[in-house]
Order: C-alpha cells, then sequence, then structure tokens
C-alpha cells in the first residue's frame, strides 16, 4: 500500500471513529494553527513536503499527495486533524514494507525538561502534537503555497547546519543539538570526505541534500562537522 492509500485508508476508519472520540490519541479539538506551522517547520520539515509549510522533504510521506485525493473525496480537515495526532502519538517505528518509520514521540517532540544543551524540544508534548494536527489538517492537500523562506543562504558551516535540518536527526555537542535519528557526531566524528558524501549522496534515512545546499554550502558544514564533532 502506497503512502497515499494507508493515509486515505486511515482516513476513512478515522471519519467513523472520531464521531465517538475513540481514537487511539483521543478526539483533538484544541490546537494553533500558527504555533502549528511553526513546529512543524522544526520538527517535521525535514521528513515531508508540505507546501503551506514550505518544506520538500522526502523521508516521509508528500503530506500534500497523501492527503488530496481524500479532501477531493469529502473528508474534512477535523478528520485529517485527527490521522495526523494519532500518527505523532502512536507512529508506526517499523513498517512493514521496510521503508523508514517514522521516529517516536520522543524524538520528533522531545520534551524540554529531558533535553540538555538547547537542542529542540517543547514544553508539553501533548500540546505540540494538537498544534501541528491542527495545522496539517488544516492545509494539506489544499493547494496552498506558504513559499520557502526569503534572504540569503547562510554560508557558514555552523549556520547551515543549523538551518539545514541536521539538529532535528543529529547529535553535535558545538551545535547544541540532540537529534537521535541519525548518527551521534559527537561519536561518529566524521572525516570532512565522508560528510560530503552523505550530505551529497544521502544514505539510509539520510536524504540526498545536493538539490538544496549548492556545493560550496556542502563543503563548508562538511567543514564544520569534522573539525568540531568529539571536541
Amino acid at each position: 500500500m502506497t503512502p497515499a492509500a494507508y493515509v486515505r485508508a486511515a482516513c476513512a476508519a478515522a471519519a467513523i471513529l472520531v464521531l465517538s472520540g475513540c481514537g487511539t490519541g483521543g478526539y483533538t479539538s484544541k490546537g494553533s494553527q500558527g504555533a502549528g506551522k511553526q513546529l512543524f517547520v522544526k520538527s517535521c520539515g525535514l521528513c515531508h513536503t508540505l507546501a503551506d509549510a514550505g518544506t520538500g522533504g522526502t523521508i516521509g510521506p508528500n503530506l500534500d499527495d497523501a492527503f488530496a485525493q481524500s479532501r477531493t473525496d469529502g473528508l474534512t480537515s477535523s478528520t485529517f486533524t485527527q490521522v495526523v495526532h494519532d500518527q505523532i502519538l502512536f507512529p508506526i517505528t517499523e513498517p512493514s514494507t521496510g521503508t523508514p518509520g517514522m521516529p517516536a514521540p520522543d524524538k520528533t517532540l522531545p520534551e524540554c525538561s529531558d533535553v540538555e544543551g538547547g537542542g529542540f524540544c517543547v514544553d508539553d508534548r501533548e500540546s505540540a502534537a494538537a498544534d501541528i494536527a491542527t495545522y496539517v489538517g488544516a492545509v494539506a492537500g489544499t493547494g496552498k503555497t506558504g513559499g520557502k523562506p526569503t534572504g540569503e543562504k547562510p554560508t557558514d558551516g555552523k549556520s547551515i547546519f543549523a538551518t539545514a535540518g541536521c539538529t532535528q536527526c543529529h547529535t553535535l555537542a558545538d551545535a547544541g543539538s540532540t537529534g537521535t535519528v541519525g548518527p551521534n557526531l559527537d561519536d561518529a566524528k566524521p572525516s570532512q570526505e565522508r560528510v560530503v558524501d552523505r550530505v551529497t549522496n544521502g544514505r539510509g534515512v539520510m536524504p540526498s541534500f545536493k538539490d538544496t545546499l549548492d556545493p560550496q554550502q556542502i563543503k563548508a558544514v562538511a567543514q564544520y562537522v569534522s573539525s568540531v564533532a568529539g571536541k
């Protein structure tokens, strides 16, 4: 089953479940679209494409494609909200298809009480999940485009590491990041050549960044990571 087909099936089931409030995560009716958009970009954008958020992640399903047909079929934003909410809090971490699973909520939305070093975190996971679900439920598959952030591209390695989404997946003390989806870079201490290869070509769940970072940016982030990892 394709990601889009899975979501359509989940939406159909959710349409029944939410009427009685018996979804696995409970019925979600409170959430902030504004806060949800900010959280989505920080926590989910590396993995998912969503036009309104200006994100182009390819690890997980394209959310516009996944929800568009269900929206056309008449399912509502509130139904999509329930699906997204449950997927955040009760993700399929190891799909039977062998494709990359969605990380557990303590990885995607770590609570600040559990995070040291200033990495990405939320004060309340349940509230953050509700905000993201409300936002995605309202915009996914609508054709709305929020556009990508404007401004000059960062050129120094540390800024690139922070803005390209690396902090969401990797731990690197110098960057104040505590991601656990990918390898702990302080432990791995990769060479510059290895970082260039991984950032350019990707591997496993890590996507290629050659279409989003130019060669100079890739070289800069590789120099940065190889020079500070494990120090």
